[in-house]
């Protein structure tokens, strides 16, 4: 079996870890396709370095843009690419431009479409991921959900029997890296003891960046804080308040590039808490059993808010208590599975290239 894999956001390089070794320890070809989406270093070279993640095979180099350009931009390369290397898969990975550009390629060339991480809904039509999401499904051949609650969501649009619970394959690789750094102290930003409560913070989506007063309101909010916070600042962020005249170093904030997935993973494993807008951190919080605080309306990961590990505050009144919160007392669930999800994925990606 071949598979072609589209990549190019930090989210994405992590899922693809355990999915490219499933494929190699399964012995099928697996080629892997950078868009380039995310182009800087720190959000994409350095996780194919630390999780031990082949080369990419393609790299496109579309680098920013408008939504609209770049979608177009992959695209338009993506065909040449596909044409030439004729998978029996095209596996696209979440909800970015990348994914649904690699959806219409693949779709376009009538080669096999799949998703992983299909089936989240957020249900906020503002949000470009969720067009991304519901149109990749329904043009999927096969959409490979990470939960029951994603495989309801398929049901209810009319993609039941083309969807397949096969876990969560970001939870595969959480689990292996609280594993291998537990016990290790984090590294942290001058000014900040790792021995002592902290926070540690991201924020980048558009309902949160874009409108500079909104901005603002949440950087004062973090600022004000009297508990350290680690802000993991990405590039939309510093941006967008370079151009409002934000200080991200203001108050309680010690703000430090994007981390490496290991050293993010042990920052959060020692915490008082998260804040966040990031859908990937809502979750690797609750998978390591670190109180999170969400600034948004509504989560595509509804699993986090039971018990209360997550709590929604849009509306900033939450967040000064973040760091005072207790982990919930309840035993944790395990809806994202067991660790397991990627051996699963290309086992049924496998059985379905023998069904055509």
């Amino acid at each position: 079996m071949k598979v072609l894999s589209v990549v190019g956001a930090r989210p994405q390089f992590v899922k693809l870890a355990p999915i490219a070794a499933a494929l190699d320890a399964a012995g099928h070809e697996h080629i892997i396709v950078h868009t380039g989406q995310h182009y800087d270093a720190l959000m994409s070279d350095v996780f194919f370095a630390d999780l031990q993640i082949p080369a990419p095979d393609v790299h496109l180099g579309v680098g920013s843009g408008s939504h609209g350009v770049q979608t177009g931009a992959i695209l338009s390369a993506m065909d040449a690419v596909l044409d030439e290397h004729q998978p029996d898969w095209v596996l696209v990975y979440g909800d970015t431009n990348s994914t649904l550009a690699g959806a219409l390629s693949a779709v376009k060339l009538h080669l096999p479409l799949a998703h992983l991480e299909a089936g989240l809904r957020s249900f906020n039509r503002r949000m470009p991921e969720e067009h991304n999401r519901v149109l990749t499904d329904h043009a999927a051949d096969l959409c490979l959900a990470p939960t029951e609650v994603a495989m309801g969501h398929l049901a209810n649009e009319g993609l039941a029997e083309r969807s397949v619970n096969v876990g969560d394959v970001m939870t595969d690789v959480c689990f292996r890296v609280r594993d291998m750094v537990s016990g290790q102290i984090p590294v942290l930003p001058a000014g900040v003891d790792p021995l002592a409560p902290y926070l540690v913070a991201t924020i980048h989506r558009a309902d949160n960046t874009d409108d500079p007063a909104r901005l603002r309101a949440v950087v004062d909010a973090l600022a004000a804080l009297t508990t350290p916070v680690v802000l993991m600042a990405h590039p939309r962020l510093v941006n967008r308040a370079r151009s409002a005249g934000i200080n991200l170093t203001a108050g309680s904030l010690h703000m430090i590039d994007p981390l490496p997935y290991p050293q993010m993973v042990s920052a959060v494993m020692h915490s008082r808490g998260v804040v966040t807008d990031s859908g990937g951190l809502q979750k690797e919080a609750f998978l390591l059993r670190t109180p999170c605080t969400t600034l948004r309306t509504e989560t595509e990961w509804t699993e986090t808010i039971q018990d209360g590990w997550n709590i929604l505050d849009p509306d900033l009144v939450l967040v000064g208590t973040a760091a005072d919160r207790e982990p919930p007392t309840a035993e944790p669930a395990a809806p994202y599975g067991n660790g397991t999800a990627a051996p699963t994925a290309v086992r049924v990606l496998a059985e379905r290239v023998q069904e055509k």
